[in-house]
Parts: C-alpha cells; structure tokens; sequence
C-alpha cells in the first residue's frame, strides 16, 4: 500500500486531497500543526466516507511547522510520496510580505529536503497559478499557460502572495535540478478555487463566494476569475502520484474563466432574493475604495484586464473534466447559505 504524507491537510483545498487519497486506496500520513487540527481533519473525513471505512489504519497524524525544523525527518520516514499543500492564503496583503514569504518558502524547502534524506523520489506541491500569471503575456500568445513564470518585480507579480507562490515553486524546481535530481517533482497550479467545503472550516478563496451573497459591495470591479472546483483540484494531485507523464510537469487547474458581473448574475438567479449587486462599477471609483479596504486594493493589478490560462495539458495528462464553473459556484453559495455563514 502506498504511503503518503500530506502537509497542509486541515486546509480547504487538503481535506479534499485527504478524502481522494483515502479514497483511492493510498495510507495517509497527515501533518497538523496542533492535535486539535488532527481531530477536525479526522471528524471532516468521518463524515464523507463509508461507515466501515477503517479509518483507523488508513489516516495517522503528525504535527509539523512550516517555520521549525522539528519532526520533519521523523514524518516522512517510511512514506513512498509526499504531497506538500502546506501555504498560507490571505485575501488581502499583509503589510510585511515575509508573513507569507518566509513560511512559504522555508516550508518548501524543509519538505524537499526532508524527502531528499528520506530517499523519497515522488513529489507533488500544491503551487498555484499566481507563479504564473504575474507577468505580460509574451507575444502571440492569448492565455498564461504552464511554460510560463511570474516576474516577481511585476506590478502583478510582486504582490505578496503571488511573490511568495512564485518563489516557493521556484526553490523547489531549483532544488531538484541543483541538490535532488532523483526527485520525480510535479506541482499543481491551481486558479481560484470554489466548491463545498468538507467541513465549516474553509479557505479565503471561498470568502469571495460569501462576500458576494453578503452584499458587501453595491457594484463590482472590471476584473476577471479564472476557477476550478476543490474535488477537482484533489482529484489533480491523486492523479499526478500514478501518471508517469507527469514527472516533472506543472500542471493548471482551472474550468475556465468568468468576469465578476457574470459570477454575480449566476448567484443572483440563484437567489433571487438576496441583495447581490450585478453593476459594474467605474475602475476609478474601485482604485478609490481601496485606498480604505485591502481586499479591494489586492485586486488592483487584475482592473480591467480580462486573460484566461490554459488548462489543456491537465486534460491530456491527467485525465481531469472540470466540473462547470457555474455548477461549483451554486454548490459553493447552497453550503455557505445552509450552514447559517451568510446574511440571512
């Protein structure tokens, strides 16, 4: 049996990996940095698998810190692969970007090189598409697509989370090809994920779902969203652990892309009667509000520009059919409204 050690799986986007790696048949060895997290992951997968499933034997746990060297040779001792998912998300920038940087990357590289020691080969990290789309589309081209990098002295790309997604992947291709060529690395770039979560535990992504039902905002910005469903995601890096052409590859988990008038729209007919604002407002009413709302000033780089990325080599390889956009984005608005975390 396959033994695998997932960092980052009391996350949105790891409890869903958790659940497909339990699933399909793999041992699980989960990193939690408290054992308070352990029980949730555990009640969360509980909930969603089989009364006999024998949970028991399938998912133990050990806790680790993306900023201390403690535990991590211990934790992946005896394990076939490492699945690295372990990364902060904010929505909006903190006011020192080594809050996000440092974790990130130091994370990474006590990961790699605790599986370098370990002598494990395969290796899977959750990047995301921002280590991609920071930068200018190069000539000829109409999407970002998985050959291409963020500039981190890009307006886009020096934004904190973009930065330190960017430089995470980036010290983990660079440590296979200089320290660790042995290592069979594949990353996962995922765009904005939406999807029911597993439990009432979710990620900041979904926060843009809630933030729509809320009515926070009378008019929306001329931006655009690439999104995937999270089981998709998951579903992506189960995959990339037995898809032998997927060594060494990145690969873009995205269903494709929406404007955030058309999100709206799709939740509006959803619920008709909740206060969601379907205007676009003026781009220089939206650079004035966020002089007073971080959330709004993190999107800033995005204002009216309206490029997709290209996920066709995830088709190919891996075998992945999105779920569609608007299917995830309802499915997403019935658990936040159903679970009593919007405005009633």
């Amino acid at each position: 049996m396959t033994k695998v050690l997932l960092t980052g799986s009391s996350g949105y986007i790891g409890k869903h990996i958790c659940l497909q790696l339990l699933s399909s048949g793999f041992e699980v060895r989960a990193s939690v940095r408290n054992k308070a997290k352990a029980e949730e992951v555990r009640s969360a997968m509980t909930t969603h698998l089989p009364a006999k499933f024998d949970l028991a034997k399938k998912l133990t746990f050990v806790e680790l810190d993306l900023e201390s060297d403690a535990g991590w040779n211990e934790a992946i001792a005896g394990v076939d692969v490492l699945v690295h998912s372990a990364s902060p998300f904010p929505i909006a920038s903190p006011k020192d970007e080594d809050e996000l940087i440092r974790p990130a990357v130091e994370g990474t590289m006590r990961a790699m090189r605790a599986a370098h020691a370990a002598g494990v080969r395969r290796v899977i990290l959750t990047s995301s598409v921002a280590a991609i789309y920071g930068n200018d589309l190069p000539s000829g081209k109409k999407e970002f697509d998985e050959t291409m990098w963020t500039d981190v002295t890009h307006p886009v790309g020096r934004i904190p989370y973009t930065k330190s997604k960017t430089l995470a992947e980036k010290v983990a291709w660079d440590y296979v090809a200089t320290e660790a060529p042995a290592i069979e690395l594949t990353t996962i770039n995922p765009v904005l994920v939406i999807g029911a979560p597993l439990d009432r535990h979710y990620g900041s992504s979904v926060s843009i779902v809630e933030r729509l039902l809320n009515g926070k905002d009378p008019v929306l910005p001329d931006i655009s969203f690439s999104l995937v469903d999270v089981k998709d995601v998951a579903a992506m890096h189960v995959a990339a652990i037995t898809t032998k052409g997927a060594k060494g590859k990145r690969y873009i988990a995205s269903a494709g892309m929406r404007t955030f008038i058309q999100l709206a729209t799709t939740l509006k007919t959803a619920y008709p009667t909740r206060k969601i604002a379907t205007k676009q407002a003026p781009s220089a009413l939206i650079r004035f509000l966020a002089l007073f709302d971080g959330e709004i000033k993190a999107v800033l780089p995005s204002l009216g520009k309206h490029i997709g990325v290209n996920s066709s080599a995830t088709k190919r390889d891996l075998g992945i059919t999105f779920a569609p956009i608007e299917e995830s984005l309802v499915e997403t608005a019935n658990y936040l409204v159903d679970n009593g975390f919007v405005k009633s």
